[in-house]
C-alpha cells in the first residue's frame, strides 16, 4: 500500500505544478499580447565634427596647391580620405570647411600629418607619416585648405 500512496502524492504534486505552469504561461502570453508594441532603440546621437573654426584665411598660391595635390596623389592619403565624401577619415572638403587657411592652422595640420592624430574627427586614428618633410606636408595641407568653398 505504501507504493500506491506515494504514487498518489506524486501525481497530485505534478498536477498542481502543471496547473501553476499553465497559469504562469497564460499570464506571460497575456502580457505579450497586451504589450504588442515593439521595443524601440534610442536614436543614435549624430556628432557633427565640422564645427567651423572662425578666423581669417590667407591666400594660397596656386603653384603650391598644385604641388600639394601631386604629393597627395603619390602618398597613401587616398586610403583613408577622398576629396568630397567621408571615408575612413574626413573628406578633404570637410577639413577645408573646418579650418581657416592661416599660418597657425597650416602648421598644426602639417604636424598632424607628420606625427599622426586622434579624436578630432571621431574614432579613426590619423596615421603618422614621419618620412614626409615639413615642406611636403605643408604643401599637402595648403592644397586641402585651398578646396574651401567660398
Amino acid at each position: 500500500m505504501i507504493g500506491y500512496s506515494f504514487y498518489r502524492r506524486v501525481n497530485t504534486f505534478l498536477k498542481r505544478e502543471n496547473l501553476r505552469y499553465c497559469i504562469l504561461s497564460a499570464a506571460v502570453a497575456m502580457l505579450l499580447l497586451c504589450c504588442n508594441e515593439p521595443l524601440k532603440e534610442p536614436p543614435h546621437k549624430k556628432v557633427d565634427y565640422i564645427r567651423k573654426i572662425d578666423g581669417k584665411s590667407d591666400s594660397i598660391p596656386i603653384a603650391i596647391a598644385q604641388r600639394g595635390e601631386v604629393l597627395i596623389a603619390y602618398a597613401d592619403c587616398k586610403d583613408c580620405h577622398t576629396v568630397e565624401q567621408r571615408a575612413k577619415g574626413p573628406a578633404f572638403i570637410q577639413i577645408a570647411e573646418k579650418y581657416p587657411a592661416s599660418k597657425a592652422y597650416i602648421d598644426m595640420l602639417t604636424q598632424k600629418i607628420i606625427k599622426g592624430g586622434y579624436g578630432t574627427w571621431g574614432q579613426p586614428v590619423m596615421a603618422a607619416h614621419p618620412n614626409l618633410s615639413n615642406e611636403d606636408a605643408e604643401a599637402m595641407v595648403k592644397y586641402i585648405l585651398s578646396l574651401k568653398k567660398l
